[in-house]
Protein backbone atom coordinates (compact mmCIF):
# COMPACT_ATOMS: atom_id res chain seq x y z
CA UNK A 1 0.00 0.00 0.00
CA UNK A 2 1.59 3.41 -1.19
CA UNK A 3 0.91 6.60 0.88
CA UNK A 4 -1.54 7.89 -1.18
CA UNK A 5 -4.11 4.75 -0.52
CA UNK A 6 -3.61 2.89 -3.70
CA UNK A 7 -2.17 -1.01 -3.46
CA UNK A 8 -0.06 -1.98 -6.05
CA UNK A 9 0.44 -5.23 -7.49
CA UNK A 10 3.52 -7.22 -9.09
CA UNK A 11 2.47 -9.29 -12.20
CA UNK A 12 4.66 -11.68 -14.24
CA UNK A 13 4.25 -12.08 -17.98
CA UNK A 14 6.62 -14.57 -20.52
CA UNK A 15 6.83 -13.43 -24.12
CA UNK A 16 7.39 -17.52 -24.85
CA UNK A 17 8.92 -17.78 -28.21
CA UNK A 18 9.34 -20.78 -30.28
CA UNK A 19 10.23 -21.65 -34.22
CA UNK A 20 8.23 -23.79 -36.62
CA UNK A 21 8.15 -24.39 -40.10
CA UNK A 22 9.89 -20.78 -40.76
CA UNK A 23 7.77 -19.12 -38.46
CA UNK A 24 8.44 -17.11 -35.92
CA UNK A 25 5.75 -18.48 -32.96
CA UNK A 26 4.17 -16.84 -29.52
CA UNK A 27 2.47 -18.49 -27.01
CA UNK A 28 -0.83 -17.14 -25.69
CA UNK A 29 -3.48 -18.14 -23.50
CA UNK A 30 -7.18 -17.46 -24.00
CA UNK A 31 -8.87 -14.64 -21.53
CA UNK A 32 -12.44 -15.97 -20.35
CA UNK A 33 -15.54 -14.36 -21.59
CA UNK A 34 -17.39 -12.96 -24.60
CA UNK A 35 -14.60 -10.88 -25.35
CA UNK A 36 -11.90 -13.11 -25.96
CA UNK A 37 -8.51 -12.11 -27.07
CA UNK A 38 -5.13 -13.43 -26.96
CA UNK A 39 -3.06 -12.98 -23.69
CA UNK A 40 0.93 -14.15 -22.62
CA UNK A 41 0.92 -16.29 -20.00
CA UNK A 42 0.67 -14.57 -16.78
CA UNK A 43 0.16 -14.13 -13.16
CA UNK A 44 0.73 -12.47 -9.76
CA UNK A 45 3.96 -12.60 -7.72
CA UNK A 46 3.52 -14.29 -4.57
CA UNK A 47 6.41 -13.28 -2.33
CA UNK A 48 5.27 -15.87 -0.19
CA UNK A 49 5.42 -18.75 -2.05
CA UNK A 50 7.92 -17.63 -5.40
CA UNK A 51 11.56 -17.13 -3.81
CA UNK A 52 11.94 -14.98 -7.23
CA UNK A 53 10.43 -13.04 -9.75
CA UNK A 54 12.07 -16.08 -12.21
CA UNK A 55 10.52 -18.59 -10.26
CA UNK A 56 6.66 -17.27 -9.59
CA UNK A 57 7.04 -16.68 -13.73
CA UNK A 58 7.96 -20.14 -14.15
CA UNK A 59 5.41 -21.19 -12.00
CA UNK A 60 2.81 -19.48 -13.90
CA UNK A 61 3.51 -20.61 -16.96
CA UNK A 62 3.93 -24.45 -16.08
CA UNK A 63 0.31 -23.42 -14.77
CA UNK A 64 -1.49 -22.27 -17.75
CA UNK A 65 0.58 -23.72 -20.62
CA UNK A 66 2.11 -26.75 -18.86
CA UNK A 67 4.98 -25.90 -20.83
CA UNK A 68 8.85 -26.08 -19.09
CA UNK A 69 10.63 -23.21 -19.99
CA UNK A 70 14.54 -22.78 -20.74
CA UNK A 71 15.98 -19.43 -21.22
CA UNK A 72 14.45 -17.00 -19.75
CA UNK A 73 15.88 -13.03 -19.53
CA UNK A 74 13.74 -10.44 -17.53
CA UNK A 75 12.53 -7.51 -20.60
CA UNK A 76 11.47 -4.46 -18.66
CA UNK A 77 9.19 -3.34 -15.90
CA UNK A 78 5.93 -1.88 -17.01
CA UNK A 79 3.97 0.20 -14.76
CA UNK A 80 2.18 2.90 -16.95
CA UNK A 81 -1.43 3.71 -15.22
CA UNK A 82 -4.38 2.77 -17.86
CA UNK A 83 -2.08 0.07 -19.47
CA UNK A 84 -3.68 -2.80 -17.79
CA UNK A 85 -7.04 -1.27 -16.40
CA UNK A 86 -9.87 -0.57 -17.64
CA UNK A 87 -11.20 2.85 -17.65
CA UNK A 88 -12.88 3.88 -14.60
CA UNK A 89 -10.89 0.89 -12.91
CA UNK A 90 -10.11 0.91 -8.77
CA UNK A 91 -9.10 -2.33 -8.93
CA UNK A 92 -4.88 -2.08 -7.12
CA UNK A 93 -2.16 -1.16 -10.21
CA UNK A 94 -0.94 -3.54 -11.48
CA UNK A 95 3.31 -3.28 -12.15
CA UNK A 96 3.91 -6.17 -14.76
CA UNK A 97 7.45 -7.53 -15.01
CA UNK A 98 8.15 -8.38 -18.37
CA UNK A 99 10.33 -11.55 -19.26
CA UNK A 100 11.47 -13.18 -22.43
CA UNK A 101 11.53 -17.05 -22.75
CA UNK A 102 12.76 -19.17 -26.01
CA UNK A 103 12.39 -22.91 -26.14
CA UNK A 104 11.47 -25.40 -28.99
CA UNK A 105 8.64 -27.38 -29.39
CA UNK A 106 7.78 -30.84 -29.43
CA UNK A 107 4.71 -33.20 -29.44
CA UNK A 108 4.12 -33.55 -25.77
CA UNK A 109 4.51 -29.79 -25.80
CA UNK A 110 2.18 -29.29 -28.24
CA UNK A 111 -0.58 -32.00 -26.80
CA UNK A 112 0.16 -30.52 -23.01
CA UNK A 113 -0.43 -27.06 -24.65
CA UNK A 114 -4.09 -28.13 -25.79
CA UNK A 115 -5.04 -29.83 -22.72
CA UNK A 116 -3.90 -26.20 -20.66
CA UNK A 117 -6.56 -23.67 -23.15
CA UNK A 118 -3.13 -21.99 -24.27
CA UNK A 119 -1.76 -22.22 -28.29
CA UNK A 120 0.95 -21.11 -30.39
CA UNK A 121 0.14 -18.43 -32.77
CA UNK A 122 2.60 -16.33 -35.44
CA UNK A 123 3.75 -13.60 -33.99
CA UNK A 124 3.49 -11.65 -37.29
CA UNK A 125 -0.54 -11.92 -37.03
CA UNK A 126 -0.03 -9.06 -34.38
CA UNK A 127 2.66 -7.19 -35.90
CA UNK A 128 2.10 -7.97 -39.71
CA UNK A 129 4.15 -4.84 -40.73
CA UNK A 130 7.38 -6.31 -39.28
CA UNK A 131 7.60 -9.33 -41.97
CA UNK A 132 10.00 -8.47 -44.46
CA UNK A 133 11.29 -11.70 -45.72
CA UNK A 134 9.34 -11.34 -49.04
CA UNK A 135 10.17 -7.62 -49.35
CA UNK A 136 8.70 -4.78 -48.06
CA UNK A 137 5.39 -5.41 -46.77
CA UNK A 138 2.14 -3.74 -48.94
CA UNK A 139 -0.01 -2.67 -45.37
CA UNK A 140 3.13 0.21 -45.08
CA UNK A 141 2.97 1.96 -48.65
CA UNK A 142 -1.39 0.64 -49.06
CA UNK A 143 -2.71 1.81 -45.89
CA UNK A 144 -0.28 2.44 -42.44
CA UNK A 145 1.93 5.70 -43.69
CA UNK A 146 -0.63 7.43 -45.32
CA UNK A 147 -2.37 7.15 -42.52
CA UNK A 148 0.28 8.21 -40.14
CA UNK A 149 1.29 11.10 -42.33
CA UNK A 150 -2.62 12.66 -41.72
CA UNK A 151 -1.98 11.83 -38.04
CA UNK A 152 2.20 13.47 -38.04
CA UNK A 153 0.10 16.11 -40.40
CA UNK A 154 -2.61 17.40 -37.43
CA UNK A 155 -2.48 19.63 -35.12
CA UNK A 156 -0.65 18.34 -31.91
CA UNK A 157 -1.72 17.52 -28.42
CA UNK A 158 -0.38 18.27 -25.45
CA UNK A 159 0.65 15.09 -24.80
CA UNK A 160 2.93 15.67 -28.34
CA UNK A 161 4.42 18.99 -26.81
CA UNK A 162 6.11 16.46 -23.55
CA UNK A 163 8.30 14.33 -26.10
CA UNK A 164 11.51 15.94 -27.22
CA UNK A 165 10.84 14.85 -31.14
CA UNK A 166 7.59 15.87 -33.31
CA UNK A 167 5.25 13.56 -34.90
CA UNK A 168 7.56 13.76 -38.22
CA UNK A 169 10.69 12.90 -36.67
CA UNK A 170 8.69 10.03 -34.44
CA UNK A 171 7.43 8.59 -38.19
CA UNK A 172 10.63 9.17 -40.10
CA UNK A 173 13.30 7.54 -37.31
CA UNK A 174 10.32 4.62 -36.51
CA UNK A 175 9.15 3.28 -39.99
CA UNK A 176 11.81 4.32 -42.49
CA UNK A 177 9.67 7.56 -43.65
CA UNK A 178 11.18 10.06 -45.65
CA UNK A 179 13.82 8.34 -47.26
CA UNK A 180 14.93 6.78 -43.75
CA UNK A 181 16.39 3.31 -43.74
CA UNK A 182 14.32 0.68 -41.55
CA UNK A 183 15.43 -0.75 -38.23
CA UNK A 184 14.49 -4.13 -37.72
CA UNK A 185 14.80 -3.58 -33.84
CA UNK A 186 12.57 -0.35 -33.63
CA UNK A 187 9.64 -2.80 -33.14
CA UNK A 188 8.37 -1.29 -29.86
CA UNK A 189 9.09 2.28 -31.31
CA UNK A 190 6.96 1.55 -33.76
CA UNK A 191 4.29 0.19 -31.81
CA UNK A 192 4.19 2.92 -29.13
CA UNK A 193 3.30 5.40 -32.23
CA UNK A 194 0.87 3.50 -33.50
CA UNK A 195 -0.73 3.50 -29.89
CA UNK A 196 -0.10 7.62 -29.90
CA UNK A 197 -1.64 7.78 -32.88
CA UNK A 198 -4.89 5.55 -32.19
CA UNK A 199 -3.94 3.01 -35.00
CA UNK A 200 -4.42 -0.25 -32.64
CA UNK A 201 -7.49 -1.15 -30.54
CA UNK A 202 -5.76 -1.84 -27.56
CA UNK A 203 -5.63 2.61 -27.59
CA UNK A 204 -8.96 3.00 -27.61
CA UNK A 205 -9.79 0.14 -25.11
CA UNK A 206 -7.68 1.92 -22.64
CA UNK A 207 -9.55 5.12 -23.08
CA UNK A 208 -6.93 7.52 -24.73
CA UNK A 209 -8.64 10.78 -25.97
CA UNK A 210 -8.19 9.92 -29.60
CA UNK A 211 -9.35 12.81 -31.94
CA UNK A 212 -12.12 10.74 -35.03
CA UNK A 213 -11.01 7.46 -33.27
CA UNK A 214 -14.15 5.44 -34.88
CA UNK A 215 -12.86 6.36 -37.97
CA UNK A 216 -9.28 5.01 -37.54
CA UNK A 217 -8.10 1.62 -38.64
CA UNK A 218 -7.01 -0.87 -36.52
CA UNK A 219 -3.29 -2.61 -37.58
CA UNK A 220 -2.50 -6.30 -36.21
CA UNK A 221 -4.52 -8.32 -33.83
CA UNK A 222 -5.01 -7.06 -30.39
CA UNK A 223 -3.90 -8.16 -27.21
CA UNK A 224 -5.45 -8.47 -23.58
CA UNK A 225 -4.14 -5.66 -21.50
CA UNK A 226 -0.60 -4.00 -22.60
CA UNK A 227 0.80 -7.48 -23.57
CA UNK A 228 1.15 -6.55 -27.29
CA UNK A 229 3.27 -3.35 -25.90
CA UNK A 230 5.03 -6.12 -24.37
CA UNK A 231 5.38 -8.38 -27.34
CA UNK A 232 6.83 -5.82 -29.31
CA UNK A 233 9.63 -5.31 -26.24
CA UNK A 234 10.47 -9.09 -26.86
CA UNK A 235 10.76 -9.06 -30.48
CA UNK A 236 12.88 -5.73 -29.95
CA UNK A 237 15.12 -7.80 -27.89
CA UNK A 238 15.37 -10.91 -29.73
CA UNK A 239 16.32 -9.35 -33.23
CA UNK A 240 19.24 -7.30 -31.70
CA UNK A 241 20.76 -10.08 -29.38
CA UNK A 242 20.92 -12.24 -31.94
CA UNK A 243 23.68 -9.91 -33.12
CA UNK A 244 25.68 -10.68 -29.97
CA UNK A 245 24.59 -13.62 -28.53
CA UNK A 246 23.93 -17.27 -29.82
CA UNK A 247 20.31 -17.19 -28.65
CA UNK A 248 19.36 -18.48 -31.60
CA UNK A 249 20.65 -22.01 -31.03
CA UNK A 250 17.80 -22.03 -28.06
CA UNK A 251 14.92 -22.58 -30.39
CA UNK A 252 17.03 -25.28 -33.02
CA UNK A 253 17.14 -28.81 -32.73
CA UNK A 254 20.71 -30.13 -31.37
CA UNK A 255 21.56 -31.16 -35.08
CA UNK A 256 20.55 -29.08 -37.99
CA UNK A 257 21.31 -28.11 -41.47
CA UNK A 258 22.49 -24.36 -42.37
CA UNK A 259 19.20 -23.84 -44.65
CA UNK A 260 17.25 -24.37 -40.88
CA UNK A 261 19.65 -21.76 -39.43
CA UNK A 262 19.21 -19.66 -41.67
CA UNK A 263 15.54 -19.72 -42.46
CA UNK A 264 14.95 -19.26 -38.36
CA UNK A 265 17.22 -16.24 -38.32
CA UNK A 266 14.85 -14.49 -40.92
CA UNK A 267 11.90 -15.30 -38.80
CA UNK A 268 13.05 -13.86 -36.27
CA UNK A 269 14.92 -10.82 -37.97
CA UNK A 270 11.73 -10.73 -40.52
CA UNK A 271 14.90 -10.20 -43.19
CA UNK A 272 15.65 -12.37 -45.89
CA UNK A 273 19.06 -12.69 -46.52
CA UNK A 274 21.46 -14.16 -49.20
CA UNK A 275 22.41 -17.64 -49.06
CA UNK A 276 25.88 -17.53 -49.86
CA UNK A 277 26.37 -14.34 -47.73
CA UNK A 278 24.72 -16.12 -44.20
CA UNK A 279 26.95 -19.15 -44.79
CA UNK A 280 30.41 -17.29 -45.62
CA UNK A 281 28.53 -15.31 -41.91
CA UNK A 282 28.32 -18.27 -39.97
CA UNK A 283 31.57 -19.82 -41.15
CA UNK A 284 33.69 -16.86 -40.51
CA UNK A 285 31.92 -16.62 -36.54
CA UNK A 286 33.01 -20.88 -36.15
CA UNK A 287 29.44 -20.87 -34.16
CA UNK A 288 28.60 -24.33 -35.64
CA UNK A 289 30.43 -27.32 -36.46
CA UNK A 290 29.76 -30.11 -38.62
CA UNK A 291 28.57 -33.60 -36.67
CA UNK A 292 29.62 -36.06 -39.79
CA UNK A 293 26.27 -36.76 -40.26
CA UNK A 294 23.96 -36.17 -43.18
CA UNK A 295 19.80 -35.29 -43.77
CA UNK A 296 18.00 -36.94 -46.51
CA UNK A 297 15.94 -34.44 -48.85
CA UNK A 298 12.91 -35.01 -50.56
CA UNK A 299 14.90 -32.89 -53.52
CA UNK A 300 18.55 -32.64 -54.04
CA UNK A 301 21.16 -33.78 -52.40
CA UNK A 302 21.44 -35.14 -48.84
CA UNK A 303 22.07 -31.86 -46.61
CA UNK A 304 25.07 -32.16 -44.32
CA UNK A 305 23.99 -31.62 -40.27
CA UNK A 306 25.54 -29.39 -38.10
CA UNK A 307 25.34 -28.50 -34.13
CA UNK A 308 26.07 -25.60 -32.08
CA UNK A 309 30.01 -25.13 -31.29
CA UNK A 310 29.66 -24.49 -27.65
CA UNK A 311 33.67 -23.67 -26.97
CA UNK A 312 32.97 -20.20 -28.73
CA UNK A 313 31.33 -18.90 -25.52
CA UNK A 314 34.68 -19.30 -24.02
CA UNK A 315 36.41 -17.50 -26.93
CA UNK A 316 35.02 -14.23 -27.37
CA UNK A 317 32.55 -12.37 -25.17
CA UNK A 318 30.08 -11.63 -28.01
CA UNK A 319 29.32 -14.34 -30.24
CA UNK A 320 26.29 -13.87 -32.67
CA UNK A 321 25.46 -13.15 -35.95
CA UNK A 322 25.31 -9.62 -37.35
CA UNK A 323 23.03 -10.07 -40.24
CA UNK A 324 21.68 -7.62 -42.60
CA UNK A 325 19.06 -7.60 -45.37
CA UNK A 326 17.32 -5.67 -47.53
CA UNK A 327 15.29 -3.04 -46.57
Amino acid sequence: MSASGLSIEIGLNAAIVAVEASQPLILVTRSSGARETDALPFGPFDPLAHRTFETGLRAWVAEQSALKVGYVEQLYTFGDRGRHALHGDTAPHLVSVGYLALTRLSEDSSRALGRAGAQWRPWYEYFPWEDWREGRPALLDETMLPELRRWANAKPTDSDAARPLDRHERLKLAFGDDGAPWDEERVLDRYELLYSAGFVAEARRDGRQIPEASAKPHFGLSMRFDHRRILATAISRLRAKLKYRPVVFELMPPEFTLTELQRTVEAISGRHLHKQNFRRLVESTELVEPTGKLMQQERGRPAELFRFRREVLKERPAPGLRVGGRG
